[in-house]
C-alpha cells in the first residue's frame, strides 16, 4: 500500500512538472506565408497595415474582406487606391472587368502576390516564378527609376525577394524594378486614368521585411507610386476568406490551447460512445392491439366545430362535399348551380323536379350567407340527406 502512495506521489509530481515545462516553454516562430494583417509572425502584414496612414498621409484605410467586385460594384467605392497583398490571387471574370473599369476611371491598383491567377496571367500576358534555394538567402532587388537610384540595391533575405516575372507584355508594361540578375519583378500597366501596379514579392511587405530598414525602404518606396487617395481600400479578401467565414470553430483551431481542448473533448465523446453501445438486455413492453378510434375522432371533430358555433363554415363545407360527390359519382358540372344543373339532377339522378328546386334554390341562398343560423343549418343538412335517400 505504501509502495502505490509513494508511486503516485512520485507520478502526480513528475506530470505536474511537465505541465510546468509546456506552459513556461518559448512557442515556436510560425513562418507560415499568412500575410494576414492581424498576424504578427514574420510573415504576416501587421506592422504594414499599422503604418499605411504614414504612408498615405491625410487618407483613411478601409479593410474589406469581399471580393473585388462586391467592394468596388456593390459599395460604389470611388476616388481611391486598391491594395491587394497576398500569396495568390485567383479573379472571376466579374471581379477582372469590374477592377479594370475601376482603374480606367483613374483609380490605381497595387497587387502584390506570388501566382497571379488564370484570368490576370491570359488578359495581361504574365507568368511569375520562385527561384530560392537554400544557401541563397540574400537577394538583391533595386528599382529603375533614375529619381530613385537604380544602382542602389535592396538586400534582403529570406527568400523575401526570389520571386520575378518570367513572362509579361512588354509593349504595355513598364518596369519599375528588377533583382540583381536584371528580372523584372515590379511592373505597371496603365489603362485609361488609372495604373495596375504588379509586385511578384508579397513577403516584402511583410512584418519581418518591414521591421529591417531596408525593407521598410523598399516597401514605402514600391507604395509611394501609388495615389494618395483620401481612400485607401486594404483587401483581406485573399488571406482571410469571406466575412461569412468566421465561426466559434475557427477561433478554437487557430489557438493551440484550445484546439487540444477540443480534441480531448471529442476524443472523451468517443470513448462514452464506445461504452454506451453495448447491447443491454431491456424488459420487453407489452404491446397493445391499435384501438379503431374513428368514433373518437368523429367525435373530436364535432364538438370543435360545435364550440366554434361556426354554422356557416359547416353549411359552406357540407355544400362542397355534396358537390364534390356529384361531380365524382354522376359527372355533373357543379361550377353553376342554376337551372341546368336542376334539370341534370332530375335527369340523372331521378330527382322529382319539385325537391331539386328546392335543394339548388336553398344551396344558392346558404352560399350568399354570411352567418347561418342553426335552423337553417337543420334545414340544408334535411334536404340533403334527402337527396342521398333519393338518390340510391
Amino acid at each position: 500500500m505504501k509502495g502505490l502512495k509513494l508511486y503516485l506521489i512520485v507520478a502526480a509530481i513528475l506530470l505536474i512538472i511537465y505541465v510546468v515545462a509546456q506552459v513556461n516553454r518559448p512557442k515556436a516562430i510560425d513562418w507560415t506565408e499568412t500575410l494576414n494583417d492581424k498576424a504578427k509572425a514574420p510573415f504576416g502584414t501587421y506592422v504594414l497595415f499599422s503604418r499605411l496612414h504614414d504612408l498615405f498621409p491625410g487618407s483613411g484605410t478601409v479593410p474589406y474582406r469581399q471580393p473585388v467586385y462586391n467592394v468596388i460594384a456593390e459599395d460604389s467605392v470611388k476616388q481611391s487606391s486598391y491594395i491587394i497583398i497576398c500569396q495568390g490571387i485567383e479573379l472571376s471574370e466579374p471581379d477582372y472587368g469590374q477592377l479594370i473599369k475601376y482603374i480606367k476611371q483613374g483609380n490605381d491598383v497595387f497587387i502584390a502576390a506570388e501566382y497571379y491567377g488564370k484570368l490576370i496571367g491570359k488578359n495581361l500576358d504574365i507568368k511569375t516564378i520562385d527561384y530560392y534555394q537554400f544557401g541563397k538567402a540574400i537577394n538583391n532587388v533595386n528599382f529603375l527609376s533614375p529619381y530613385l537610384n537604380p544602382k542602389h540595391h535592396f538586400a534582403v533575405d529570406k527568400g523575401t525577394g526570389s520571386c520575378y516575372f518570367t513572362k509579361f507584355d512588354t509593349l504595355n508594361a513598364v518596369v519599375l524594378g528588377e533583382n540583381i540578375n536584371h528580372q523584372a519583378n515590379f511592373i505597371k500597366y496603365s489603362f485609361g486614368k488609372g495604373n495596375l501596379y504588379l509586385s511578384a514579392n508579397p513577403k516584402l511587405f511583410s512584418n519581418y521585411s518591414l521591421l529591417k530598414p531596408v525593407g521598410a525602404a523598399y516597401a514605402a518606396t514600391s507604395l509611394s507610386f501609388v495615389k494618395n487617395t483620401r481612400k485607401i481600400i486594404w483587401d483581406e479578401y485573399y488571406t482571410q476568406g469571406d466575412t461569412g467565414g468566421d465561426s466559434p470553430m475557427r477561433l478554437f483551431l487557430s489557438n493551440e490551447t484550445l484546439q487540444w481542448a477540443y480534441y480531448i473533448t471529442l476524443f472523451s465523446l468517443l470513448i462514452f460512445v464506445l461504452f454506451e453501445i453495448k447491447r443491454r438486455q431491456r424488459i420487453i413492453p407489452v404491446i397493445e392491439p391499435l384501438k379503431n378510434s374513428t368514433l373518437d375522432f368523429v367525435n373530436v371533430v364535432g364538438q370543435v366545430y360545435y364550440e366554434k358555433r361556426n354554422n356557416a363554415n359547416i353549411a359552406h363545407k357540407t355544400i362542397l362535399y355534396l358537390l364534390s360527390y356529384l361531380r365524382d359519382e354522376y359527372q355533373v358540372k357543379t361550377s353553376k348551380t342554376d337551372d341546368e344543373f336542376k334539370e341534370k339532377l332530375i335527369a340523372k339522378l331521378g330527382l322529382e323536379s319539385s325537391f331539386a328546386g328546392d335543394l339548388v334554390n336553398y344551396i344558392n341562398y346558404i352560399n350568399v350567407q354570411e352567418h347561418v343560423t342553426d335552423r337553417e343549418l337543420i334545414e340544408l343538412n334535411k334536404l340533403i340527406e334527402k337527396f342521398y335517400n333519393q338518390s340510391r
